[in-house]
């Protein structure tokens, strides 16, 4: 998976890139693009195309009444739930960020914990012709974060809630509505107002794929074209220790959650945030996949883990 970018500067460039985090950040990685990932979107596509048919229009402004969504990506194809969701770069870059690592009294003795990420949002688009832009946003803003300015990102690697994933179901170019954002806003103070001349352009091809952190100003562009559909495949994930903005406890009966791989299962929140968060009669809430797991211990690390 790839991405490019292009100012609106120069609409007409088109610029290789490593994939980056929020465009300050590269992740070293050539420009690939297998037919696996193609074949991926297409499967995608299949499982998702009857949900995105049936969505209503938005009633609003912050969505084109042309947009139509699908939610619920990890029940609703187990294709996105394996090759998007669960990208190994992705989800490498995220568990970097995202984890939460502490300590705390217990008494005279010192416990440690760690909370792992968890998924935060599934959501496919398709943008039609006719659909206007999409207002700049941040996606912590659920979360009601207020940034201070920084100069750069911080060495701790604690600032942001959350890092979005998107992949091109179909080719994303700037005349049919590609993501637009502006580069370098994660490090803005809450005061600053987003400007849409800032902007550029994450183009990518079909299978290709974009990454951000949550506190990147952003949004889908418009469709210029007469005929062409942007489809796109998304997702956040997010801290272990802050509410799904999408909630995955509801959105899945416990029989399709156990059809899901373990991975996907504690992604979705079938696992304690350490050192003692979202459990159930005291025990991890896996308890409602496997009833033969013992509660009322101790779950906490009395070890700093590496």
């Amino acid at each position: 998976m790839s991405t490019s970018t292009r100012s609106p500067e120069d609409a007409s460039s088109r610029t290789p890139l490593s994939i980056k985090i929020s465009t300050r950040l590269k992740v070293d990685n050539p420009r690939t693009q297998s037919e696996s990932d193609v074949k991926s979107a297409n499967t995608a596509t299949e499982d998702l195309r009857p949900h995105l048919e049936a969505d209503s229009p938005w009633d609003g402004e912050f969505f084109p009444q042309e947009t139509r969504r699908c939610y619920g990506l990890i029940p609703n194809s187990p294709t996105c739930a394996e090759k998007v969701v669960m990208h190994p770069l992705y989800q490498a870059v995220c568990d970097k960020f995202l984890t939460t690592k502490n300590w705390f009294w217990s008494g005279h003795k010192k416990t440690f914990a760690t909370s792992k990420p968890q998924i935060m949002n599934t959501v496919c688009f398709s943008i039609r012709p006719g659909a206007h832009s999409q207002p700049l946003h941040r996606d912590d803003w659920c979360y009601h974060v207020v940034a201070q300015k920084a100069d750069k990102y911080p060495d701790d690697l604690q600032r942001d809630t959350g890092i979005g994933w998107f992949v091109a179901g179909k080719d994303a170019t700037f005349e049919n509505g590609c993501t637009r954002f502006i580069p370098g806003s994660h490090l803005w103070a809450h005061e600053q107002e987003p400007d849409d001349d800032l902007c550029a352009y994450a183009e990518l091809k079909k299978g290709d794929a974009f990454m951000m952190f949550a506190s990147c100003y952003h949004g889908g562009g418009s469709n210029k074209t007469k005929d062409e559909e942007r489809l796109l495949y998304s997702c956040f994930m997010t801290r272990g220790w802050l509410r799904q903005e999408e909630n995955h406890y509801l959105n899945m009966n416990l029989d399709t959650v156990r059809t899901l791989p373990r991975e996907i299962q504690d992604l979705t929140g079938y696992t304690l945030s350490e050192p003692f968060l979202g459990w159930v009669n005291s025990n991890t809430p896996r308890v409602m996949l496997d009833p033969s797991i013992k509660g009322n211990k101790d779950m906490v690390q009395n070890e700093q883990p590496a």
